[in-house]
């Protein structure tokens, strides 16, 4: 059996736990640790290294299809931002709540002042 729960009575052998990249070295019979939903596989060293070049060769060929799915997601997401952008438009009420406005917010003459203009009331000439 290769597959083993923690808590399970075990025989002498290697033991991985791939999910945190454990091994458990048993030299006589005893329990794998950890709690019930740990899983271990009963490998020897050896046998992982085997795995290592057959582990590349499936991330080397499967590349090519990541980046297939990477490019249609990201022109789904371009054609559905560009179809929902006038619903959007339509929809927005001017609420920023990103924005703060501790002092007050510049309304009117007092915003034009402050970027340089002049305002209508103070005309020189």
């Amino acid at each position: 059996m290769l597959k083993h729960n923690a808590g399970t009575k075990v025989g002498k052998g290697t033991y991985w736990n791939f999910s945190t990249g454990e091994r458990i070295d048993i030299t006589t019979e005893g329990v794998l640790p950890g709690g019930r939903d740990t899983v271990y596989y009963r490998l020897p060293a050896t046998g992982i290294v085997a795995l290592g070049p057959v582990i590349g060769l499936l991330y080397a060929a499967f590349l090519p299809f990541i980046g297939i799915a990477m490019l249609v997601k990201v022109v789904l997401q371009k054609v559905a931002s560009a179809v929902t952008a006038p619903t959007q438009r339509a929809a927005s009420f001017g609420w920023r709540p990103s924005e703060s406005y501790l002092a007050g917010k510049k309304k009117g003459d007092a915003a034009k002042k402050d970027e340089g203009g002049e305002s209508p009331g103070n005309k020189e000439g």
